[in-house]
């Protein structure tokens, strides 16, 4: 599933990532499952972070380019996680564009990219799998 959250105390410097995890549930079972399965579940995946990384580029801010070129994805548990933000120092303030200050109008553009995915994401996982299995 895709969430937004600000790691409290830690994190990012931007204070802001994003984490699709993919099928945390079945983690304890990966070993069992065939590795073509696996393999169409880390597709969903990327496709899902992927998209999220895309939808937030059309609509972030693009005053220096600096929240474009930033807006990175890191893959972990093996591929089936993916976290999409700004990982980098220079990016810091990716966070006050996001929600907003006392002086900045919040101007979301992650979020409302997580949002969508989160609808689409199950279906994405669904039609890998049967593409995998051949049904």
């Amino acid at each position: 599933m895709a969430r937004g959250r600000r790691p409290p105390g830690g994190g990012t410097r931007s204070g802001l990532t994003v984490s699709i995890e993919g099928l945390e549930r079945l983690r304890p079972r990966l070993s069992e499952l065939a590795e073509e399965i696996v393999t169409a579940l880390r597709k969903a995946v990327r496709e899902s972070a992927e998209d999220v990384r895309r939808e937030t580029l059309l609509n972030v801010r693009k005053d220096t380019g600096t929240l474009q070129r930033k807006l990175d994805i890191r893959y972990k548990a093996e591929g089936l996680r993916a976290e999409v933000g700004w990982f980098d120092r220079d990016a810091y303030y990716a966070a006050f564009q996001e929600f907003g200050t006392k002086s900045i109008t919040a101007r979301p553009a992650l979020g409302p990219a997580i949002e969508a995915e989160r609808n689409r994401i199950k279906d994405r996982l669904s039609d890998e799998l049967r593409r995998e299995l051949g049904l």
